[in-house]
């Protein structure tokens, strides 16, 4: 560039991860310049970095944030399939027991994009960084903001090479996953601690990745074996998700009490865990078929945990704070690059509409994310509440009357196309809860499921074949 521009024009993203890659696509027209800040050094190939452990666990991409991140970035979808990636039909390609029963594998309503998180982010990193004005400081800490109680007018960094210095911004987005200091740094600022919510399952995670047999390495269906909250004891979840290059990624979890731990989630046991201690044996059956390539991947970071900044009594100009940064979810209902599409998608929209530097911009900002955040939210900790543990004081009575509901939609839906169609609207985070509430969804949910429960998973006679249980 042969003139730097102001710093008022200068967007700076903090967080190189999925949500940060889309925020500085989302700023790339309405800024001069858009500079993305982020600890670890970006690969240019999938592979794995320090800053992101979890790439190791099951990730998945929901058809409402898919559509969100080709508003932002055209022709993404057909290049992470390029890559690789898969563009799974929903519920079609989705074998999956819910705390009602196997569901039906009804016609394409939704779908799903799945790859490994490494191939899924490297993917999109290349797309959004081949625009010239989005630069990168790789290997770059963030040491605070800059700016008072009213407006932020940028960041301290420390460089690679130790040397400090202050970026001039217009806007700084946070977007720096769980450990997010906006906290810390707007009490810095002078402003009240923000309010904070946590719904803690004690749910531990173990993943490991696997060959498929040979004849199901062409397209196999994601399973997912849930666990049933209402039961009163730990619940136990297994994905078997397939991915590129013949690879299957499964993950195992259980919530306290019932977790998978480093010491019995390894070798031998993880298959274990998956034939005996889930509510059905089938992933378990699937992995005594497939090769190890990996050791077993273990995590503890799955607590949910939300910030409303939105209901802050004062809020600086030119900050907002996205992803994981602001909310983030139990990982096992898949939600969370689906929201920080949808945010980056929404931050863009409302900048354009209200003009760059308006006074309140970044408030405006914080109460339109709260609406795809608060969506997830609901569907994440709806389920995890009525764990033991999970809150201070269990879950209350709209917990209860909400769950009731959900769960005889959830069984409903095992025999009712159209109700397992509204239900899919609202887990792909396409539409929002209310199309739950109409009076032929209303009416459905008291009829039930108008076909009888399925007695096994429902895979096909080919597919039974393809992985040698037929």
């Amino acid at each position: 560039m042969s003139e730097r521009p102001s710093p008022a024009r200068v967007a700076v993203v903090l967080g190189g991860s999925h949500t940060g890659m889309l925020t500085a696509r989302a700023l790339v027209d309405l800024a001069d310049r858009v500079v993305v800040v982020e600890r670890d050094e970006l690969p240019a190939e999938p592979a794995p970095r320090k800053g992101l452990p979890q790439a190791r666990h099951v990730h998945l991409l929901w058809s409402g944030g898919a559509l969100a991140m080709e508003e932002l970035l055209p022709g993404s979808t057909e290049a992470l399939r390029a890559a690789g990636a898969r563009r799974a039909p929903i519920t079609t390609d989705m074998v999956a027991l819910s705390p009602g029963g196997w569901f039906r594998r009804w016609p394409e309503s939704h779908h799903v994009i799945l790859a490994g998180r490494d191939l899924l982010d490297a993917t999109i990193r290349a797309q959004v960084l081949a625009d010239e004005r989005i630069e990168v400081l790789g290997g770059t800490q963030v040491l605070g903001l800059v700016g008072n109680s009213e407006a932020v007018t940028g960041v301290r960094v420390r460089e690679r090479d130790g040397r400090e210095r202050t970026l001039g911004a217009g806007l700084v987005v946070d977007a720096t996953g769980r450990g997010s200091a906006t906290p810390r740094w707007l009490t810095g600022l002078g402003l009240p601690a923000p309010e904070r919510r946590e719904v803690d399952s004690g749910l531990a995670y173990a993943s490991r990745l696997y060959l498929a047999p040979e004849q199901a390495r062409g397209g196999f269906p994601v399973i997912n074996v849930q666990p049933a909250p209402q039961d009163g004891g730990p619940g136990r979840n297994g994905v078997l998700l397939p991915i590129e290059n013949g690879r299957w990624l499964a993950t195992l979890s259980g919530t306290r009490g019932g977790e998978p731990t480093p010491a019995n989630a390894s070798g031998d046991d993880f298959v274990r865990f998956a034939r005996e201690e889930l509510r059905h044996p089938l992933i378990g059956d699937l992995l005594t078929r497939a090769e190890p390539l990996s050791e077993v991947a273990f995590t503890r970071a799955t607590v949910n945990r939300r910030y409303f900044y939105e209901r802050m009594p004062a809020w600086p100009d030119n900050l907002a704070v996205l992803g994981d940064a602001l909310a983030a979810y139990n990982p096992v209902y898949g939600h969370g690059l689906a929201v920080g599409a949808q945010s980056a998608l929404i931050l863009r929209d409302v900048v354009r509409r209200r003009g760059w530097g308006a006074p309140g911009l970044s408030r405006r900002i914080q109460k339109a994310v709260a609406r795809p955040v608060g969506a997830a939210w609901d569907l994440a900790t709806g389920q995890d509440v009525f764990y033991p543990g999970a809150t201070e004081n269990g879950p209350t009575l709209r917990d209860r009357l909400v769950a009731a509901y959900v769960d005889r939609l959830m069984y409903t839906a095992t025999g009712n196309g159209r109700i397992a169609r509204r239900v899919t609207d609202v887990t792909s985070l396409e539409r929002r809860a209310e199309v739950l509430l109409t009076p032929s969804v209303l009416l459905g949910a008291v009829v039930g499921p108008l076909k009888v429960p399925l007695a096994a998973p429902p895979l096909t006679a080919e597919e039974l074949k393809r992985v040698g249980l037929q």
